[in-house]
């Protein structure tokens, strides 16, 4: 379903030697409801005999079971899922530790272990040769002939479904054999393992995985035995983790009594696509010292019924409130450490921008008065201009003077109406129509204003505009869509609250109220007059949808290629009852049109910061011909709807 694929790490409580037990608690879990929907059911290393038997596991008596075991096993296989177990295998003369695969009742493959641990607690050398570079070779096991056995398998359920395998201490080495099985096309990369528990070792263990994951572009998986390995010298915790392309989806509990089933699902599609565009994945490609990997062809895997996995409605926010802190300040040092450099570059002597009492400005004002501050500079040297038009309420003007009080700026009030009005008469335009040339008039003047403020004082005239306007067009061009420098424009919507609002825990309480204020007032360019009230007509968001919708389909529509269909799909998983499929249609026909017909105003934009993964800099990430048709997307989402 859309790419999404679940895993079930099992941890099954085991017996050391006892394999009739064993098979017993595997068997269980293979059929367990909670594995009935997975497209791989992961056991860890050795988990039909145990890895603990030491030097029993040269006994013949405990080598035979095993292989028998694999038989009763192979015949309870749920149809389509792949299951891979750990068992010791006997080939010519050899003993290897290795993980079987097995899908339909069928041995698909034989990987074999390639770094066995020979130091500390470890001895694997005593009991096992090591798999390394065995390629091209097969072997006779529980009853099936000329099974594929190697360290060169990966197993192919489909273009976007490719399995890898290496085994507990594969993943701790140097070069990691998952890599060039990453890089050969594997997807989805799985270890089993028996590794034991010493304090602080799971926390390493678990960047271990995250950061494979991501530098393999691959989702990962990973299970070890549980407490019930011997405990003659070394514990096991029973630790699953699974991770896709550096984001945790999944870290348990350690040291449970009872067998247990982890899952989680992972986006195969979204990996692929992501590999598409990493150009550092490429390269590795084209840069990997192995390629002679067997592709072992398997059957197609059940699919997701039913989505388990959080998908965040707000991708571009941390959801941890610590990690959006950090977040938010790192965000403003870049946005900060760009106006500097800017301005020792052109040895500006005033920073001057407009404040409207909106987010963007804001955000933009406070970034000014701290990069003044780290140039060792006043306050007084940021021109601040206020510039009331027909829309401008009490309010955000109110909150953008007060602002520049307590921030301690230099703050000019210069109204626009009387210059529109004289521009309406010399083009002929009736004042009382509000349309576009009503509206962009305002935008032009005012920039017109502080591009000329700024020649006048030296300076340079610093943009508002922010990642989310750029990417749906709302703005005026050569309008507010213009500047000298613009610290906001690849920050998005969503997250701009949430960086005003740390600036503001942050600061003097006073400073602090004017910046809630500002949170929380409706976003809006004020240019159609407000209400007989006073209150604000014009809600960006009545108009053109929820930022917080646009930024969430900006998000994967740039990151991972998602299709209409996809983004659709994700949409109605992240915001569930709170918007009806309908409308969240509605607000992706407005996105899909608005960003692929407003290139020509992202192809002029100004210079500013990089801040995050996103950014639609011509010169930079993003890269699109300001005339290409909306036709392939808009018929996607069309198609989608006849099979829903």
């Amino acid at each position: 379903m859309h790419g999404f694929y679940r895993i079930a790490a099992c941890v099954p409580q085991l017996k050391v030697a006892d394999v009739s037990y064993n098979v017993e608690q595997i068997v269980a879990q293979m059929r367990s409801p909670e594995t009935k929907d997975a497209a791989v059911v992961l056991f860890p290393e050795l988990a039909v005999p145990a890895s603990s038997c030491g030097d029993l596991v040269h006994n013949s008596a405990l080598l035979d079971a095993a292989e028998e075991a694999v038989r009763r096993i192979a015949e309870q296989c749920a149809p389509g899922t792949l299951y891979v177990i750990g068992v010791p295998v006997r080939r010519l003369g050899r003993l290897f530790n290795a993980a079987l695969v097995l899908q339909d009742g069928a041995l698909l493959g034989i990987v074999p272990k390639s770094n066995l641990p020979n130091y500390r607690e470890f001895y694997e050398k005593r009991y096992f040769s090591s798999g390394f570079g065995i390629r091209g070779a097969s072997a006779d096991f529980a009853g099936c002939e000329n099974v594929p056995f190697g360290t060169d398998l990966i197993f192919d359920v489909s273009s976007e479904f490719r399995v890898g395998i290496e085994i507990c201490e594969d993943m701790w080495t140097t070069i990691p054999p998952s890599s060039s099985l990453a890089l050969n096309g594997a997807t989805l990369l799985l270890n089993p393992s028996a590794s034991n528990e010493l304090v602080g070792k799971a926390e390493y263990r678990k960047e271990l995985v995250r950061t494979q994951s991501a530098r393999c572009v691959a989702a990962y998986a990973y299970v070890s035995s549980g407490v019930h390995e011997s405990t003659t010298d070394t514990v096991c915790g029973g630790h699953a983790i699974i991770a896709e392309n550096g984001a945790l989806l999944l870290d348990s509990e350690r040291f449970g009594r009872i067998g247990r089933i982890h899952t989680a699902d992972v986006d195969l599609r979204r990996i692929c696509a992501a590999r598409l565009s990493d150009s550092p994945f490429s390269a590795g490609v084209e840069m990997a010292p192995v390629r002679d990997f067997r592709f072992v062809k398997a059957h197609p895997v059940p699919d997701v019924r039913r989505l388990e996995r959080n998908i965040a409605p707000r991708p571009f926010v941390p959801s941890d409130t610590s990690v959006r802190d950090l977040r938010c300040r790192e965000i403003f040092s870049i946005q900060s450490a760009g106006l500097a450099k800017r301005i020792e570059h052109t040895s500006a002597k005033k920073l001057v921008l407009g404040i409207s009492g909106g987010l963007d400005s804001t955000l933009a004002l406070l970034v000014c008065v701290n990069t003044l501050k780290l140039l060792n500079r006043p306050p007084e040297d940021v021109i601040a201009v206020t510039m009331p038009g027909f829309g401008t309420t009490d309010r955000t003007y109110n909150n953008a003077v007060g602002l520049c009080r307590e921030l301690g700026t230099s703050l000019l009030e210069i109204g626009i109406k009387e210059a529109c009005l004289e521009h309406f008469r010399s083009i002929g335009h009736d004042p009382e129509n509000h349309n576009v040339v009503y509206e962009n008039s305002q935008a032009r003047e005012r920039t017109q204003i502080l591009l000329d403020l700024a020649n006048k004082e030296n300076g340079i005239a610093v943009g508002t505009g922010d990642l989310s306007e750029s990417a749906m067009g709302w703005c005026t061009y050569n309008g507010d869509h213009i500047s000298m420098y613009s610290v906001n424009c690849s920050v998005p919507k969503t997250l701009i609250r949430y960086v005003i609002g740390w600036v503001g825990d942050n600061s003097s309480e006073k400073i602090r109220r004017i910046l809630q204020d500002i949170i929380d007032t409706p976003v809006s360019p004020e240019l159609l007059p407000a209400d007989k009230d006073g209150t604000i007509r014009q809600k960006t968001e009545d108009i053109i949808g929820p930022y917080e919708i646009h930024d969430f389909f900006l998000y994967h529509f740039l990151k991972y290629g998602a299709s209409p269909e996809k983004l659709l799909f994700l949409a109605e998983s992240a915001f569930g009852g709170e918007y009806p499929s309908g409308k969240l249609k509605q607000f992706l026909k407005t996105f899909l049109r608005r960003f692929l017909s407003q290139q020509f105003k992202r192809s002029c934009m100004p210079d500013g910061p990089k801040v995050g993964t996103i950014s639609l800099s011509p010169r930079g990430d993003w890269r699109m011909p300001s005339d290409a048709s909306a036709s392939v997307w808009f018929e996607d989402l069309e198609e989608s709807e006849k099979t829903r």
